[in-house]
């Protein structure tokens, strides 16, 4: 009763309190039983229905394609297959909650068009279907007289962005929004949130299956068939031509394939003959977690202004739907694709991850930045140093180790962070069934509906539906 009564007083604390607590659990326990609905229905055999289209990952990006196309095209067959015996398992589970606003990205890309599209498409969605969330905001700190002139000019790219509310503000106004927080100046972004992806992403799931989609769990693919005859007595093989192979000997006729699949992107696009270049290399980042009496702390999300110098914009502070705080993460190079402990190992994984020229030329550019990251992951003492230039009275006695989560970095030959989208087909005449979502750039997760918008474009111009 103890550990309920401290939740609910965080939750207060995000002005959310007993009823937003209550609302989270509604929400969760309805997922849940979609979730144990979807492993029945893995348990059944994938053979007795064709498809029109199959959808291969069950993260955020694949539920919401899958969720466009189907609200486009509702007299599809659709199906969705992801290799685990639950939704949103890796990615789509294992992220900081955040609701990004689009301030980071180069005016005028993609990234930042989806971003800014995905924010105000996110909210609505989260607003119609009763999903918890919270406008915390997010402080963008300058503690350093050199970050300034970055931070200013990060303004003026969140400005050409369309960012809405944005505003430069001094110490004084910091610690008016953040009364722990110490910096010479911020960007405040209000409409920066908070909300647990992995319960948005069940919900594009359940949506789906709502509309007349299938999802199947448990169904690792392991190739792709383009089928040349059908069975006796059938048509359906020339109708249905791809076979998509599962683990187990499951098996599913479609016309046509897209695979959304994260950590194992670049995997799955090489079943078809693709490149193996985009490489999907794993970065794991361990989070500390705020003990519960340190809360208070943080009230919204306090971030850094991002050095050039460095691949990844460093360790900052973000409140969670449930009342705890996240502090970090830091980013090392993961051992296992899916390896979210230390401990974690894959021999397949590390030799692909060592032996891709792309991730050795990174490395050497980076290799102060890599050992303050490693060092900083062992020591949380040394985590915490970085955190306090933006609260300084934090101590190492006011946290404790919490979740990691690992990010499928695609990274090119030679070692540079690949920023865009990527398309893939194959060779020949799988080739032309097959299309593969090789990379969804953060932040996949704010951007996943209008991701999925310009992902059914694409499946529209590519495939004749």
């Amino acid at each position: 009763m103890a550990g309920f009564t401290t939740i609910c007083r965080h939750l207060s604390g995000l002005g959310g309190g007993l009823k937003e607590m209550k609302k989270l659990m509604g929400v969760t326990n309805c997922l849940n039983k979609c979730q144990q609905q979807h492993r029945a229905a893995s348990s059944k055999t994938a053979e007795s229905k064709d498809y029109d289209i199959c959808i291969v990952g069950g993260g955020i990006v694949g539920l919401a394609t899958a969720q466009e196309l189907i609200g486009r095209h509702p007299q599809l067959k659709l199906a969705v297959v992801e290799k685990e015996n639950q939704l949103a398992r890796h990615q789509s589970g294992h992220n900081s909650g955040v609701i990004h606003a689009g301030i980071y990205y180069a005016p005028g890309s993609l990234k930042a068009k989806l971003c800014v599209e995905g924010l105000e498409l996110a909210y609505k969605y989260c607003d119609k279907h009763n999903i918890p969330y919270k406008k915390c905001g997010k402080l963008i700190v300058a503690v350093d007289p050199e970050e300034i002139p970055r931070l200013e000019n990060l303004y003026k790219r969140g400005q050409q962005n369309n960012v809405k509310d944005l505003r430069i503000i001094g110490p004084e106004e910091i610690r008016e929004m953040e009364p722990h927080c110490k910096g010479l100046k911020a960007i405040t972004s209000p409409h920066t949130g908070i909300v647990d992806w992995g319960v948005v992403t069940k919900h594009y799931g359940k949506n789906f299956e709502a509309q007349g989609g299938d999802i199947f769990c448990d169904y690792e693919v392991k190739g792709f068939r383009v089928n040349k005859e059908s069975k006796a007595g059938e048509q359906s093989g020339l109708q249905y031509p791809v076979t998509v192979h599962g683990s187990k000997g499951k098996s599913i006729r479609c016309r046509y394939v897209v695979t959304c699949g994260g950590l194992f992107a670049d995997r799955l696009a090489q079943l078809s003959g693709c490149n193996p270049v985009p490489r999907i290399v794993p970065f794991r980042g361990d989070y500390l977690l705020l003990k519960p009496e340190k809360c208070h702390l943080v009230n919204g999300n306090i971030y850094p202004v991002p050095n050039p110098r460095f691949p990844w914009l460093g360790v900052h502070l973000t409140p969670r739907v449930d009342g705890s705080v996240w502090l970090g993460p830091n980013a090392i190079l993961s051992f296992k694709r899916e390896g979210y402990s230390m401990m974690d190992f894959s021999l397949r994984d590390v030799v692909e991850s060592i032996s891709f020229s792309g991730l050795r030329k990174l490395a050497m550019r980076n290799i102060s930045f890599g050992l303050g990251e490693m060092y900083r992951g062992v020591v949380i003492s040394a985590q915490v140093k970085q955190l306090q230039r933006f609260v300084p009275e934090l101590k190492a006695s006011d946290v404790t180790r919490g979740p990691s989560g690992v990010r499928a970095q695609a990274l090119d030959a030679d070692g540079q962070l690949v920023d865009d989208f990527v398309f893939d087909g194959g060779v020949g005449e799988i080739g032309s069934r097959v299309l593969h979502v090789r990379n969804a750039p953060s932040p996949a997760a704010t951007s996943s509906l209008s991701i999925a918008k310009m992902i059914a474009d694409k499946i529209q111009n590519t495939f004749t539906l």
